[in-house]
Order: C-alpha cells, then structure tokens, then sequence
C-alpha cells in the first residue's frame, strides 16, 4: 500500500525516507488543510468558489512548488493509494450524506431521485461507454479491451454536484435542491456499484448468459448491500434504546454510533458488497431512528462530527488531486506532448455533457407526469441546471480511475497513464471552470429574491439535523383531475407511503424508537426536563 495510516510515505524517487521527512511530510499537509479551509473561508462571501475550489488550486501551486525545488522528478508530498481513499476517506463522505439528508425531501422526491440518480446513471453509463468505444479508436489512444471501456463509463457517470450545491437556496427552490442533493448520492452509489459489478463480469467470454449475470450481479450488489446498511442502523438504534449508555456517560452513545457505522461499511466491503450502498443507507437510517435514541448533546455532537470529518476527508483527496496534475511522471509517460491527454479529456466532457442531457430532460419530463397540479413541477429552467449540476466530476471519479489504472497510486503502462491524467484534467476542468461559472449561471437562471439571498451566505451544504427540517408525510389529499398515465405514476408513491407510516408507527418505531422517543437519564431531571420541553421542538424538527 502506497499510503498507511502507521506511517505516511515521502515520496522521493519512489523510495520511503527517514521518519523525519515522513513528520515534515505530514506537517505540510496539514498546514495545506488548514489553509485551503481559512481560504475557503474568506472566499465564500461571493460564492464564487468553494473549499474544494480551492484546495484544488492550493493543490497546484504546492505540486509547482515541489515540482520546481526537486527539480522537476517530483510533485508529491504523500503517495496516493486507492485503498486509503476507500477504507478511510470515503466511508465518513457517504454516511454524512445519507446522515444528514432531509427524509421528507428525499422521499416526497423519491421517484423522481431514483429516476435520475440509478435510471439516468445507467443511462449515462451507456452513452460514455459506447462513446468511448466509437471516438477513443480514433484518438489512437492505445489498447482498451470491453472492461476498460465499460469501467471508463462508471468511472465518468459519478457526478460532484457541491458547487451546484453550495449556491443553491434550499428555502428558494426546495425541489431543485432536494433533487441536486438526492441524484448526487444516490449517483455515486450506482456508479460505484456498476463499477463493481463490471469488475466481477467475465469479458473475455462476453454473450447473454454474461450480460444476465452482470444485471443479477448489479441487482444482488443494489439490493443486498442497502439491506446490510438497513439492519446496521436498526442495531446501533436497538442497542442504544434498550441499554441507556446515557446514565453512564454520553461518550459511549458517540462512540457506538460512530463505531457502528464504520462497521457496516467495513462488513459489506468483507462480504464484497457496495460499501458505499450500505453506509449512505445506514446513515439514513441512524438518523431516522439512532440519533432519536441518544440524549441532546450526543446529537448536536454526533451531527457535527459526522459533518466534520467528511469535510476533512473532501478537503483531503482535492488536495492531493491537484498536486497529483502535475505529477512529471505519469505525463511523460501518457505521451511526449500533453495534445493527446487533453484531446481526450475533451472527448469525455463532450461525452459527459451527451450522456447527461440524454437522460435529464427525458426523466424530467415523465417526472412532471406523474405530479400532481397542486404539487410544483420541474421547470426548464431548473432542468438545465440539474443538467448542469452533473456535469461536474470529483471524489468518486478520481478513486474509481485510480482504483482501475494504477497500483498504489503508480502505473508503467502507456494507455493506464494516459486514462489517469485525462481523468485529473476532467476533474480540474469541470470542478474549477464549471464551479466558476455556476453562480452567475444560477443567478442567470433563478434570479435570487432580496428576501431570501440575504441570508443565503449563513448557510451550509450541511443543514443542521436540529433546524426546521420539516415533517415526513406526504401530501396525500385530494388529487386533481389526472391522466392515466399520472393516475399510474402517482397513486403506487402515495400508496406505498401511506403504508410504510402505518407500519413503522406500529412496528417500527416501538422496538427501535426515533422521533417521540425520550432517552431517560437517571438522576438528570435538567436532562429530562430539557427533553420533555424541547420534544416537541426537536421532533417537529425532523427530516423524516
């Protein structure tokens, strides 16, 4: 492994040094951290750029200066190693994401998300993929067999959509956001699990039998990976209900939850499942029925953890993205001039902007079938920037390429270089020059009202779990006239809510607590009557 956590590496000429440079190494990144978020911090007035913007362009400059002092042999501090990325920096990512998503957003937009995030990604998949196949010939790139191609079609069909999202006014526009925000997580979970999937197919003997196994693989992969998540968040929530760590101390709650969590995705990844898949749902769950077991503090606590460290962990792989584009090696080795890298970057964006136009527009107009009158619909406005929101690729792209092409964050192979630092440029490109260009799009677009915008730059990615974040039922009143065809789209979402409420009022909810549950703490009557006060407060405040 190219990165440990025991002992970070200094790369100099591919060989590890002292334990001193491996100290200064460290010191140096961290420094690099903490800087990208005081910068990122100054800079967000504007919202023009974001921290991952900058720790990209931080990223750069550091790799520059590197690259110049070792006299153009090196633009690293640490070596890159996939495995780092997915065993310790993607987990607290995903679980923050499915942790703190607004249920009643998610699920009231359920059909429409999962229309975009698993329907539109395969579609998406298809197209690189084809794409690639058609024009990478052309290009001379080298030799790709089906698997290449397929994996570059998972690889490119994982969106970023933060900048979209640090813009976005989730008071303004509340459908477009909870749309942007669900099609991004529920996308990387499809694009990771179609990249899995394809890792285990046979090519070489690729018919029908080989096509049915690879979608009973994805379907195994989808549906027994969220189970696993599911059952993970209703343990930690049983176990935290019935033992009470509370009356000992609130750091156990903490620390279950936190453990737990780990666990689950560990688990899956032990039983060759999507850990992504697992984690996002245990997170979901956690949050539906954990974090309604522990006392206040151990929520406010638990919520800023979780949002912490997969802030760090963002902050972290930009970071390293932009020092590892200048890093001399893979370019001399991807060709004697950088034409052909770009060239081919460029083909994917234009691949990336097909394949996602292919599929928005389409899905958002069967979507507007299936609403009602009463219920607001997706504009073209707002369609173009859902389309442009998945332009952007980030995190998830750039683990997959090097997850594919490289062995701990090293490749001699010509065509293997060549892939890494096309997928580096589409990262740089799409995240900078599209970040960029988001808001004034977006103000082009929706035009922020003064009421609203003046609050706009107190806001965070991350809504806090303890704010107004609304009820969990579904307008299920009275429909106005319907076609069929939204007759057949709306009443089985309706339907199948009104259901799932029954049971887990009944069921659920009694055995695994969450909203209306009262942690009891003996000998705190502050703590009790602090929860009998605010019970009300707090479960009006949540996102189910």
């Amino acid at each position: 492994m190219g990165l440990d956590l025991g002992a970070l590496v200094l790369k100099s000429g591919g060989l590890s040094v002292s334990d001193h440079d491996t100290i200064v190494a460290i010191n140096i990144f961290v420094a690099l951290l903490c800087s990208c978020i005081v910068i990122g911090h100054l800079l967000e007035g504007n919202r023009w750029v974001n921290e991952s913007i900058t720790a990209l362009v931080m990223g750069l400059i550091t790799g520059g200066v590197i690259l110049l002092v070792s006299g153009g042999k090196n633009s690293h501090i640490l070596v890159f190693s996939e495995d780092l990325f997915f065993i310790y920096l993607l987990p607290p990512i995903i679980f923050n994401a499915g942790f703190q998503v607004k249920k009643k957003q998610f699920f009231r937009n359920f059909m429409t998300i999962i229309l975009f995030g698993a329907v539109g990604t395969l579609i998406s998949f298809v197209i690189i993929s084809l794409g690639a196949m058609a024009l990478f010939k052309k290009l001379d790139v080298g030799p790709l067999q089906l698997g290449d191609y397929l994996a570059i079609g998972a690889i490119f069909s994982a969106t970023d959509s933060v900048c979209t999202l640090q813009v976005l006014n989730q008071d303004e526009t509340p459908l477009l956001y909870s749309l942007v925000f669900g099609e991004g997580v529920v996308n990387d979970a499809t694009s990771v699990v179609l990249f899995n999937a394809i890792e285990d197919i046979d090519i070489a003997n690729f018919d029908s039998l080989v096509l049915l196994a690879f979608i009973g693989n994805f379907l195994y992969l989808f549906f027994t990976s969220t189970l696993l998540g599911v059952a993970a968040g209703l343990l930690s929530a049983y176990i935290i209900k019935k033992l009470c760590f509370a009356r000992h101390s609130t750091d156990r709650e903490v620390a279950i939850m936190i453990l737990m969590a780990y666990l689950s995705y560990m688990l899956s990844m032990l039983l060759d499942l999507s850990g992504i898949l697992t984690v996002f749902f245990s997170g979901i769950v956690m949050s539906h029925y954990t974090w309604h077991n522990v006392t206040e503090s151990s929520r406010i606590t638990t919520k800023h953890t979780f949002a912490t460290l997969s802030f760090i962990a963002e902050i972290f792989l930009f970071l390293y993205v932009g020092m590892d584009a200048l890093d001399i090696e893979k370019w001399k080795l991807a060709s004697s001039s950088p034409k052909k890298p770009i060239a081919l970057s460029a083909t994917i964006l234009g691949l990336v902007m097909v394949g996602r136009a292919a599929f928005v527009f389409p899905l958002s107009f069967l979507s507007n079938l299936s609403k009602k009158e009463t219920r607001p619909k997706i504009s073209f406005k707002q369609q173009v920037i859902i389309w442009w929101a998945g332009l952007m690729r980030g995190a998830v792209s750039i683990a997959l390429a090097y997850h594919k092409f490289t062995a701990s964050g090293h490749t001699e192979l010509r065509i293997n270089a060549i892939m890494i630092t096309s997928t580096v440029i589409v990262v740089l490109f799409s995240t900078m020059v599209f970040g960029f260009l988001t808001k004034p799009l977006l103000n082009l677009l929706i035009p922020p009202r003064p009421d609203i915008a003046a609050d706009l730059s107190s806001q965070s990615i991350i809504d806090p779990l303890l704010g107004s974040l609304l009820g969990s039922d579904f307008d299920v009143g009275q429909a106005s006239p319907q076609t069929n065809l939204q007759l057949l789209l709306t009443i089985p979402t309706r339907s199948v809510h009104r259901v799932w409420r029954k049971f887990d009022d009944r069921f659920m909810r009694p055995m695994f607590g969450g909203r209306g549950f009262v942690p009891f703490v003996p000998g705190s009557p502050v703590e009790r009557s602090t929860h009998g006060s605010q019970l009300g407060t707090v479960t009006e405040a949540e996102h189910s």
